[in-house]
């Protein structure tokens, strides 16, 4: 291990929120570029509309589109029902990028939540999970900043209630909360469970544009369920004020999870 990079790692060891990937990037910047490929994909812990678990199939679909960025939900790291894989350090190997881990449950002698991959090494880690105001799953926030081309950018991805409208909405206030402060480009993905007529998503759009209404994306943008999808809920924010906007949006044809991704390519300038 380089001195470079050692006391990073040894941090975020300590935190519980990154393993080094297998295969770790080869260089924690790309100069001059300007447009970001961005994905979220709800994984179904690596388990198909078949029922199979198969995180190749999951690996697979990221490679073909090749995104630099990729929020992932529901995501199990050694957990019983998975067979004890760590899901997210599989997929790095697989997909040849950096990744960060963030921690929501103990569940079957594991962990389950949220991840994110990128093609550019990651410079820090933010993980915060968001309280609940009745008994339910707990759900968080996983931010990464990157350098991309000298500039900072930073990366979240959550997971939001799947039961509630006003519990969706709580966790949107946190996540909102979370991020005020923040100076640099900033995009937050994830499966918000919440469609365009919900209470999260019109909170969302109070600070945030969205990558298939900005760009004008051709289709429906439904995500859920991946054999017939039906439901828009999944999806790409971007704050305008960091220079930041989008050019296109797409869905992803897959039944590699109950959800099919949402990609989208951002302009950074």
């Amino acid at each position: 291990m380089s001195r470079r990079y050692a006391p990073l790692l040894c941090t975020l060891a300590l935190l519980g929120l990154l393993i080094p990937p297998a295969a770790p990037p080869s260089a924690n910047r790309l100069d001059g570029k300007k447009t970001l490929r961005v994905m979220t994909f709800n994984i179904h812990v690596g388990v198909g509309v078949d029922k199979k678990l198969d995180l190749q199939r999951i690996a697979d679909v990221i490679i073909r589109e090749r995104p630099d960025l990729v929020g992932l939900q529901e995501v199990d790291r050694g957990v019983r029902r998975t067979e004890g894989i760590d899901e997210i350090a599989e997929l790095a190997r697989m997909t040849r990028m950096d990744y960060a881990f963030g921690h929501n449950l103990d569940y079957q002698e594991g962990q389950y939540g949220v991840a994110i991959l990128s093609k550019f090494l990651i410079q820090k880690i933010d993980h915060r999970k968001y309280e609940n105001r009745r008994e339910a799953e707990r759900r968080g926030m996983l931010r990464v900043e990157v350098d991309i081309g000298g500039r900072t950018i930073n990366f979240a991805t959550t997971h939001l209630d799947y039961q509630r409208d006003d519990g969706r909405l709580f966790e949107t206030e946190q996540l909102l909360r979370f991020l005020a402060d923040l100076k640099n480009p900033l995009i937050v993905v994830g499966d918000f469970n919440d469609e365009p007529t919900g209470s999260a998503y019109k909170l969302m759009l109070t600070k945030f544009e969205e990558a298939w209404i900005g760009s004008r994306a051709k289709g429906d943008g439904f995500s859920y369920p991946a054999d017939k999808p039906s439901k828009r809920i999944d999806y790409i924010f971007f704050r305008t004020t960091g220079g930041v906007s989008a050019k296109k949006s797409w869905v992803v044809k897959t039944l590699a999870s109950d959800h099919v991704p949402v990609m989208a390519e951002l302009e950074v300038r």
